[in-house]
C-alpha cells in the first residue's frame, strides 16, 4: 500500500509540474544582467508581466515592478500599451534565477 501511495503521489507531482509549466507559458531562460533586444511574445496584463523572445532565441519572463521604467521615443508610457509582436529593448538584472526588468524601451 505504501508503494502505491508513493507512486500516486509521484504521478500527482509530475502532473502538477507539467500543468504549471504549460500555465506559465512553458520554459523560459535566465540570462546574465544586461541589455537585450527582442520581440514581445506574450503579455499578461493582470500580472504586469511580459515574455520577450530575444534576437538570440532566448525567452525572458519579466514581471514589472514599481521601479521598472517603460518608455517609447524617450517618453514614459503605460503598461497597457504593450502588445504581442512589439520590438523592445530590455535592461534586466539577474537576481538568483529571476530577471528583474530595470527598463523596457519600445522600439516600434
Amino acid at each position: 500500500m505504501k508503494r502505491l501511495t508513493h507512486y500516486l503521489s509521484s504521478v500527482s507531482l509530475a502532473t502538477l509540474f507539467v500543468i504549471t509549466m504549460v500555465a506559465c507559458g512553458g520554459s523560459t531562460d535566465v540570462v546574465e544582467s544586461g541589455i537585450y533586444q527582442g520581440t514581445i511574445d506574450e503579455v499578461e496584463a493582470d500580472k504586469t508581466e511580459i515574455y520577450v523572445k530575444t534576437t538570440d532565441n532566448k525567452k525572458l519572463e519579466l514581471y514589472f515592478t514599481d521601479q521598472t521604467e517603460l518608455t517609447k521615443n524617450g517618453e514614459t508610457i503605460n503598461f497597457d500599451i504593450l502588445k504581442e509582436g512589439m520590438k523592445v529593448e530590455v535592461e534586466v538584472e539577474k537576481v538568483g534565477q529571476r530577471l528583474d526588468p530595470i527598463a523596457v524601451k519600445v522600439l516600434d
